[in-house]
């Protein structure tokens, strides 16, 4: 069975896709870490990286659009530091009365609560075209290469192909129900039973699915051990970075280097 909707690698032979994983990684985490490390209201500095993460994507061939339309799924988790607006004291903007509770928001706040949004919709950026450029073995390898625990590599491994197992076992509890349900031809005929019912039957699916998952992740981890493994994926050496490999790192670290001196130096 093909799971393909859940690996957001997209094939190609954009000059994105062509480069080095470990490069593509590397430059990656210092992205995110140069968005984190940017003063709050330094919103120069944010064009720049926007400006930056937009000619990323036009070289990846990904589109601005697919990339832009899926790091949008980031801004409801941001709703999580609109407290700071209110929490946050300076100039007054507005305030809201509920009952006895009077939340005042300030310009501050507002600003940070921006600056958070925005961080987050970067970083995402650039974490999609990461993954949708870079096959998840090659990203595996890569991250080993860079000097990250093997443990923590295996985990992230086992996590993503597991995650295809649980897939599979949902979707066959899913067409067996569909195989076992009946339906009726009139229009207003309601199809299962109350909600409590309905509760129940997906309880009993879940509990289903974690028993079936588990023990086929169990033959499936018995198999690996009589392949050989010792908790980590056995692959060939990857080949050493050439010098054009250095000089894109370094111009890449350079840059990023920049305009987080210039954020730094001006807004902090």
């Amino acid at each position: 069975m093909h799971v393909h909707f859940l690996d957001p690698f997209r094939p190609g032979d954009s000059l994105v896709h062509e480069l080095d994983a470990r490069l593509k990684f590397l430059l990656a985490v210092a992205f995110i870490l140069t968005v984190s490390l940017t003063p709050v209201g330094a919103w120069p500095v944010y064009i720049l990286l926007l400006a930056l993460i937009l000619s990323v994507e036009i070289l990846s061939a990904l589109g601005v659009g697919y990339v832009l339309k899926r790091a949008v799924l980031v801004l409801p988790f941001v709703l999580a530091a609109l407290p700071v607006v209110f929490t946050i004291q300076g100039t007054e903007l507005f305030s809201l009365y509920l009952g006895t509770w009077t939340l005042t928001a300030s310009l501050e706040g507002l600003a940070r609560f921006t600056s958070v949004a925005l961080k987050s919709w970067l970083s995402m950026q650039a974490a999609i075209v990461l993954a949708s450029s870079t096959s998840f073995p090659d990203l595996l390898q890569a991250m080993r290469a860079v000097g990250i625990p093997r443990l923590l590599v295996a985990m992230f491994g086992l996590m993503w192909r597991y995650l295809f197992v649980l897939v599979d076992e949902a979707l066959r509890l899913m067409r067996a129900r569909a195989a076992r349900s009946g339906q009726s031809d009139q229009r207003r005929t309601r199809r299962g039973g109350s909600l409590a019912w309905r509760a129940r039957v997906t309880g009993g699916m879940a509990g289903n699915l974690f028993l079936r998952a588990f023990e086929r992740s169990e033959r499936i981890y018995v198999a690996m051990l009589s392949r050989g493994y010792e908790g980590e994926v056995r692959a060939l050496p990857l080949p050493s970075f050439t010098k054009v490999h250095w000089l894109t790192l370094a111009t890449g670290l350079a840059v990023l280097g920049l305009f987080l001196l210039f954020g730094i130096l001006f807004w902090s």
